[in-house]
Order: structure tokens, then sequence, then C-alpha cells
């Protein structure tokens, strides 16, 4: 049997409860091996912060790869590209949209996914508004990088959207809108069925991981497309900027696979703590 989830409402500190029922009736169990409660011989219950193994390293390794992406498309853009700037220059405007998209849609997006793993003890509802804010703040940086391009665009008189990387930009930035409007709707306006929110909640998992992956995706589509269009004839000889610009493509894939092992891996998830079991009076089957 599947097991099912439900959220219970405190209504003392107003914190929605996330569990899997099935999970939880079982950790009830005295001194089971690996349960989220146990109980020691005198009987009172045990609230230590075990360690998961390696995921510490793993979280870390992350971080540093995720910086470097920026640094790595900041040193790009200001080193070979000639630095940044707006109006005034559009082909130093155009800089800000690989540095805000790697920044916005990539880091970001990413740092927010993985709130709930780096900081699985915090209280839900703190995680649910802190994952909301990342993910907005992410998407602003989109929108200006978006505006950067298409000024771009038009000020040089080159078409719009006619390229792959262009159509699967615009793709994932428009799931990226709809997937944060419904995770506001779903999980932080108040009034909608617990019933609701458990049967959207993998749906949010699935498109949370498959719009970061077409972000990378269309990252490396991006690089090689501009770098392509300035070395035609002699990046074959891998020019400065050509090595740059593989290594920063190794790194962003390193960085992807990194962010999507953790998020997908049980042992990573946030468990319940032990306060919002005992702020539950029913467990259902």
């Amino acid at each position: 049997m599947d097991p099912a989830v439900e959220e219970y409402h405190d209504e003392e500190d107003d914190d929605t409860v996330e569990y899997d029922v099935c999970r939880i009736k079982r950790d009830w169990g005295p001194g089971e091996e690996g349960s989220l409660i146990s109980h020691n011989v005198g009987g009172e219950m045990d609230t230590e912060k075990r360690d998961i193994p390696f995921f510490t390293k793993l979280y870390t390794l992350a971080q540093i790869l995720g910086i470097l992406t920026v640094v790595l498309v900041g040193v790009w853009c200001g080193s070979f590209r000639g630095g940044f700037a707006w109006s005034s220059d559009p082909h130093l405007q155009f800089n800000w949209h690989p540095f805000l998209m790697t920044l916005g849609l990539v880091f970001l997006y990413a740092n927010g996914a993985l709130i709930y793993r780096g900081f699985r003890y915090e209280k839900k509802k703190k995680l649910k508004v802190i994952h909301m804010l990342v993910m907005l703040a992410a998407f602003v940086f989109v929108i200006v990088g978006l505006v950067a391009v298409f000024d771009f665009h038009n000020a040089s008189n080159i078409p719009n959207m006619y390229s792959l990387h262009s159509w699967m930009g615009m793709a994932t930035v428009l799931l990226f809108a709809f997937q944060w409007v419904a995770g506001f709707l779903t999980f932080l306006f108040p009034g909608l069925r617990a019933s609701v929110r458990a049967t959207y909640m993998p749906v949010h998992q699935f498109f949370g991981l498959f719009i970061f992956v077409g972000a990378v995706t269309t990252s490396l589509l991006g690089l090689t497309e501009k770098i392509l269009f300035t070395h035609k004839a002699d990046y074959k000889d891998l020019p400065d900027e050509g090595i740059l610009v593989n290594v920063t493509g190794l790194v962003f894939i390193l960085f992807a696979g990194l962010v999507v092992y953790l998020t997908a891996t049980p042992a990573y998830k946030r468990q319940t703590t032990e306060d919002e079991v005992l702020l539950t009076d029913t467990v259902l089957e």
C-alpha cells in the first residue's frame, strides 16, 4: 500500500506538518534501528540530530561548484566579452544575460531546491517561506537577463527566438513562472485542503528538477552557441576563451549532477521532527 501524506495544522504556531504516516507509525516502535524517534532505557525520547554520511561533504562541494559556475561565467563576460553595460552599449548589455541566468536560474534555483536538505531540522513553514523567497529572487534575475538579451537583439537587428537555445530557455522560464505560482497557491495560500497539497507535491517535485535540468541544458547550449559565433573558424584550435567555456560547461554538469543527487536521494530528504509528531493527535492508515 502506498504511504499517504497528511498535513496537520498547529493552532498555536500556525505551522504546517507534512509526514509519511506509515513511516511514523513504524517509527513509534521502541528501539527500532534507524527510526525517527527511539526510546532509551528510561523511556524518554531521543531527539539528537543524527549525522547523515557524506551529506555535509557533498552539500559543501555542491555550493563550491555552484559559486564557481557564477564566477566562471562572470570572468568570461568580464575578461573575454568586454564587461558589462546597459543600453549605452547593447553588445555589453548582452553579457548580463548569461551572467544573470546563471545566477538566477541555475545557482539560486538550485539552492532554493536544496533548502529542505541543508536545513532539514528547521520548521517546515519557515523553510517554505525561505524557499518561496529564494525562488522569487531567482525569477527577478531571470527577467532582467531576458530583457538584456531582447534589447541586444533588437538593437543589433538580430531575430528573436530563432535558436534551440532560445526556445528551450523560454520554455524553461515559463515553466518556472507556472511552478512558482502553483507552489505559492498550493503550499502557502491558506485554506487549501491537505489532500490537494498531498496530491500536488510529487508533481511539484518532478517539475522542480525538470526545470533545473532544463536550465542547465539551455545554459550549455547558450555557451556553445555564443563561442561558435565568436570563433567560427579557429574554435577548433581551442583559444583561451574556448578552453574557459569548455571548463565552465563541465562545472555546470558536475554541479547539476550533485544537485539532482542531493535532491533525489531519499536518505537526504527532510525528516519529520519529534515536535511535529507530538503536535499530531491522530495517525491514519
